[in-house]
């Protein structure tokens, strides 16, 4: 049995309670979603509240989804609100808890290692949890829950199958009441870290809840799952070895930079040429901010719905795409848009309008092992790099929309509008 204790608090419905304590509404009973009313009724909500999922509806729906005779407010995404709301969050946890101690796990979830602080504040963990949960709700208006467990996995685990049910928000779990109740939980996709891939799996193995992971040999879910048999074992048991200091210490191998974007209308295959034009910029921009070269690059195009909203015809196509592994390490925005482009131009229908496009620029080393062989133009390379940099410290200095392209002014482009945005919505 472990010595340590652990919180994981997530603020209810985070945007929309945000928007509903702005507009001096409740939270939990407020009808309100958080969607953009200028885009298509296909747009997702990023949250709506309480009230609006009792009736049925789903946090991450589209708007067409919602039943028309049911009345709810639809409120813009301001998302750096909702940042400056989440700092501010953080802030109140400041007064009780070190840094050290806390693991933001997104910008309305957080992990807390509550061991320390319980001798020193005279309360039990589901105290001292709650005692931080009604101080966020008295000084910001913003509701939450919360999971208690001794590790991290059952802290996470009792948040999101208990407590969200129980009356006061708060459940707790250790390693002898977890394998009498969330053991048995199903569907397994409930889980943390278990998707649909990992559940198809286990079905095919007879495997539809973790305590059926507890009755199968592990050689055979090492033959399934490779090394990630090992952290199902332990979940399945409510194991959890890894602890907030672990995390604060790991340092990852490899990194990326990814950028995507979800197109204000459906765009043509030759329209959004540019849009992929200008995140490939973007990006490459960012690996020279970050003195960064890239092996390897991918794409994914996601195209618009067919048929007619909420009829039987309504179907996505599937998306499309490739990745490259370069020849070489290179941060030239000439030759990644040239290798993009010819991924682009051989995977992307155009019988079905563009909704939304990701890139990735993979396998990032420090750009001094950028490669260079007898036919690289070494002049023209380096002032393409001088260019960018100065561009770089423009846009550092006096914002995005400093310095844009002539093509930004084209009514195909998203560029100046973007560069206006926070986490790809209007700020």
């Amino acid at each position: 049995m472990s010595d340590r204790v652990y919180a994981c608090i997530d603020l209810r419905s985070f945007y929309a309670s945000v928007e509903c304590v702005e507009r001096g509404l409740d939270p939990l009973t407020a009808r309100l979603a958080v969607a953009d009313p200028e885009r298509e009724r296909g747009t997702i909500c990023l949250a709506i509240t309480p009230a609006m999922k009792k009736m049925g509806i789903k946090n991450r729906c589209r708007i067409f989804e919602i039943p028309t005779g049911i009345d709810y407010i639809k409120a813009k995404p301001r998302m750096k609100l909702y940042m400056e709301r989440s700092a501010e969050i953080y802030s109140i946890y400041l007064r009780y808890i070190s840094p050290d101690d806390i693991h933001v796990y997104s910008i309305d979830e957080c992990f807390i290692d509550l061991t320390p602080y319980v001798k020193l504040y005279g309360k039990t963990p589901k105290e001292l949890t709650r005692m931080l949960m009604l101080t966020v709700l008295s000084e910001t208006g913003i509701p939450s829950c919360a999971g208690v467990g001794t590790n991290l996995f059952l802290a996470k685990v009792a948040l999101d199958i208990l407590a969200k049910g129980s009356k006061d928000g708060i459940a707790e779990l250790d390693e002898d009441s977890f394998s009498r109740t969330v053991a048995h939980h199903r569907p397994i996709t409930d889980i943390w870290n278990i998707g649909e891939g990992t559940a198809g799996r286990l079905r095919r193995m007879g495997v539809y809840d973790l305590h059926g992971i507890t009755r199968i040999d592990g050689k055979y879910l090492k033959e399934a799952f490779g090394v990630d048999a090992e952290l199902l074992i332990d979940h399945a048991n409510g194991r959890e070895s890894c602890t907030i200091a672990d995390i604060k210490k790991y340092r990852p191998r490899e990194s990326s930079i990814s950028h995507s974007q979800v197109l204000f209308r459906p765009y043509s295959r030759d329209d959004a040429r540019l849009i992929l034009s200008e995140m490939i910029e973007v990006s490459v921009l960012e690996m020279i901010e970050k003195s960064l070269a890239c092996t390897s690059i991918s794409l994914r195009i996601g195209y618009n719905y067919s048929g007619r909203y909420g009829t039987s015809s309504f179907s996505l196509p599937p998306p499309t795409g490739g990745s490259m592994k370069l020849k070489g390490r290179t941060n030239s925005l000439r030759l990644l848009t040239e290798h993009f482009m010819a991924i682009y131009n051989k995977h992307t229908r155009d019988d079905v309008m563009i909704k939304n496009i990701g890139i990735c620029l993979g396998g990032l080393v420090d750009e001094k092992y950028v490669d260079i062989d007898m036919f690289t133009d070494v002049a023209a390379l380096d002032r393409e790099h001088s260019l960018l940099s100065a561009i770089v410290e423009i846009k550092e200095k006096y914002g995005k929309n400093a310095i844009v392209k002539g093509s930004a002014f084209e009514p195909a482009s998203t560029a100046i509008a973007r560069n206006s945005m926070v986490g790809g919505h209007n700020g």
